[in-house]
């Protein structure tokens, strides 16, 4: 049987879009109070349905929590992810004074990486700040069954160690940006997200449900990497427990069991996911993507399509495209 990689072959499906946006240097006592990341979403990153938040310390020692929760500490090499993009504090040092993220918008929205300098003169800590946009199927695959904050050190591997040490140099680089530059921090921003999930899922308790869970399960994960790499295959629970090797009976629990829907629920989603993604980037007839998704009529893809995202297809269409517009006009600018 085919080895899978269901990590790999999920975010291959999923549309992801990094960005570094700040780095910092900044002396005890310090904190910052950042607001939801859906607050600026539709600003930083027009075209992205969900964002992802993410802090890299790289020197020295802070805190991190959710409103009314205990903090996490970090120190360096610590990734802290926000999955949800929720409110939040970052700090280090008593009695740090709280300033509103937020300031750095109009910053940020210059597209350039903000340098922030200076604090109160104790003990330093170096920290780079950085998203990544994706659609909003990421939240329903390998961001479901994430807590809302957790943290990965990537300095205990050799591909984490070179990623933090070129997202260093290329951050604090301060002369004037070259060709290019912003692109490839994007691209090392995507690469930095990726190798923490990579990570934490390789970390997970054997106890824990979700869809990194599921993915590292050695039989459920053959059965993911294959609806994701054919989506449209007119699977069964059958087809899918051969690919798993088990039983119908014990895959379908143990599926459900780790996913919290049951195989062919999450077939429907994976093939709604397609027809999303082909109604996006191609110009293909409604009933064309329709039978690309698996389905064997328009009307019964019509019917799905609108449960799944509210509107019909030839609407979503319509509504992506204009997104993608503006998002492009407002970059040019």
């Amino acid at each position: 049987m085919n080895q899978t990689d269901p990590l790999s072959e999920a975010l291959g499906n999923v549309r992801l879009s990094g960005a570094i946006f700040l780095d910092a240097e900044l002396s005890a006592p310090w904190g910052f109070a950042s607001p939801p990341a859906s607050a600026g979403a539709h600003l930083i990153a027009p075209s992205a349905e969900h964002m992802v938040l993410f802090h890299l310390l790289v020197e020295g020692r802070a805190s991190v929590r959710l409103p009314g929760q205990p903090r996490l500490a970090l120190e360096a090499g610590d990734v802290a992810i926000l999955p949800l993009g929720d409110a939040h504090e970052l700090w280090n040092g008593r009695g740090a004074e709280l300033t509103d993220s937020s300031a750095l918008l109009p910053k940020i929205l210059e597209g350039t990486v903000v340098s922030e300098r200076g604090g109160g003169g104790g003990p330093v800590t170096k920290f780079i700040c950085g998203y990544i946009g994706c659609d909003r199927q990421a939240r329903r695959f390998f961001l479901a069954g994430l807590p809302p904050l957790f943290k990965v050190n990537i300095r205990r591997g050799s591909t984490g160690a070179w990623l933090e040490s070129t997202l260093r140099h290329l951050a604090s680089d301060r002369e004037p940006a070259g060709a290019g530059r912003n692109a490839l921090l994007a691209k090392l921003a995507e690469a930095l997200f990726i190798e923490t999930l990579r990570r934490y899922m390789s970390e997970l308790p054997r106890q824990r449900t979700g869809w990194l869970a599921a993915a590292r399960d050695s039989a459920v994960g053959r059965a993911l990497g294959a609806i994701h790499r054919e989506p449209a295959h007119p699977w069964t629970v059958a087809s899918l427990a051969e690919q798993a090797g088990m039983s119908r009976t014990v895959f379908a629990e143990r599926f459900t069991r780790l996913l919290g829907e049951a195989p062919l629920g999450y077939v429907a989603r994976c093939r709604m996911q397609l027809g999303a993604r082909l109604l996006e980037s191609t110009d293909d007839t409604v009933l064309e993507v329709a039978l690309n998704a698996g389905y064997e009529s328009e009307a019964a893809f019509n019917r799905a399509f609108k449960r799944e995202f509210d509107v019909p297809p030839a609407r979503y269409r319509m509504q992506r495209r204009r997104g993608d517009r503006m998002a492009a006009d407002s970059g040019a600018q």
